[in-house]
């Protein structure tokens, strides 16, 4: 093989692939980047079988060929190249690679490409009726308004992934860790139809949403079979397992009603709640008080081995005053991610789940379990 490309370019492919380099391989080979190159492409993998990524670029290509090189070697290389055209040869009688750029040349040992395990995309293969488009900036939202309710427990598989449901009228996109959940929906164009029900794990999705930086809006394909789910911008291609297993009827966890409805103001809200657990981090589950009343909200939290605090904020409030716990961390995620100068905070009793939403955006609710205190 014998090519030469733009630095910037390459670059910037190393450093998507890479997310994709196994960091623990039981294989060597998965540690591997394996370059492909023909027809003035040059084409990049990595997978560690949980995720696999590919990026292609234009380059001259003056011999074709296939080689896989140290993941970790080739991007810390790649990044510190001089110039701007970087010529990549490899020998197949000592098993190296030359790379050179401007004045300077390094000679990286490679592996067998043969026993690299390909990536072969989805939509590639015949028949595929399994996929539909969606733009990036709402699969971002998306993303970005649910994973952070995933469980982090690999105990329960299940709950470490989001919910991706498409309908006849929107996609959705649900996320819950048993004791809060994130469900967001939006309305999309060029969508089939039906019923989609796949669960995604959320590190992968996290990431997906990391490579989408286009300034402009552009089309994400998304494509799925039985265990595996696919995704295709650009120059991109990203691929997945799916999570196995039966996601839990998320409609039954959101009440129907509230009896009361606090408006209040997001930003304060979050400093004053920030503020207030401070005094709550040493505790196991990190819990404040709120005492909901006709004007403001008060803010408590006391523990022993470190003090007492204690906030109000204003807010406009509807229905009955109501003193009620949660753990802090799930109401500073929420308000972090919900994107809205204010909200409302709905609830019941004491002891049943309340409901975080923006003013401006009905479709988005947030459900929050709380915290039985003494």
């Amino acid at each position: 093989m014998k090519i030469s490309c733009a630095k910037d370019k390459l670059q910037h492919a190393v450093q998507i692939v890479q997310k994709a380099v196994s960091s623990k391989a039981t294989l060597p080979i998965l540690s591997g980047i394996f370059l492909s190159a023909e027809n003035n492409k040059l084409q990049l993998q990595a997978t560690d079988y949980e995720i696999g990524i590919s990026c292609t670029l234009d380059a001259q290509i003056d011999i074709p060929g296939k080689i896989v090189v140290s993941g970790r070697y080739f991007q810390e290389l790649v990044k510190r190249l001089p110039g701007e055209i970087v010529e990549i040869a490899a020998s197949d009688e000592d098993h190296t690679i030359k790379i050179t750029a401007g004045s300077s040349q390094f000679n990286l040992l490679s592996l067998p490409a043969i026993e690299f395990p390909v990536l072969k995309p989805l939509f590639d293969k015949p028949n595929i009726t399994n996929s539909f488009m969606i733009k990036d900036n709402i699969l971002k939202d998306l993303i970005k308004k649910t994973t952070f309710a995933c469980s982090a427990e690999e105990s329960r598989p299940i709950f470490t992934g989001a919910l991706l449901e498409l309908t006849e009228e929107d996609v959705r996109m649900v996320a819950t860790n048993t004791h809060r959940l994130a469900f967001k929906k939006s309305t999309t164009e060029n969508m089939n139809g039906g019923n989609l029900k796949i669960i995604i794990p959320s590190k992968i999705l996290n990431e997906l949403s990391r490579l989408l930086t286009s300034e402009l809006p552009i089309n994400v394909s998304i494509c799925w079979e039985k265990s595996k789910v696919a995704f295709s911008f650009e120059d991109v291609y990203l691929e997945s397992r799916l999570i196995e297993g039966q996601y839990p009827d998320y409609n039954r966890v959101i009440p129907p009603k509230f009896d009361t409805k606090a408006t209040l103001n997001t930003a304060l809200f979050m400093d004053a709640v920030e503020r207030v657990s401070l005094m709550a981090k040493d505790g196991e589950y990190n819990v404040i008080k709120f005492q909901f009343t006709n004007t403001e909200v008060i803010i408590t939290s006391n523990n022993p081995d470190i003090g007492k605090a204690y906030e109000t904020i204003p807010s406009q409030m509807d229905g009955t005053e109501i003193i009620i716990a949660f753990n802090a961390k799930y109401v500073t995620d929420i308000l972090k991610n919900i994107g809205s100068t204010e909200l409302y905070f709905s609830l019941n009793t004491p002891l049943s789940p309340a409901s975080v939403t923006p003013t401006n955006d009905e479709s988005y609710t947030y459900i929050i379990t709380p915290v039985r205190t003494s």
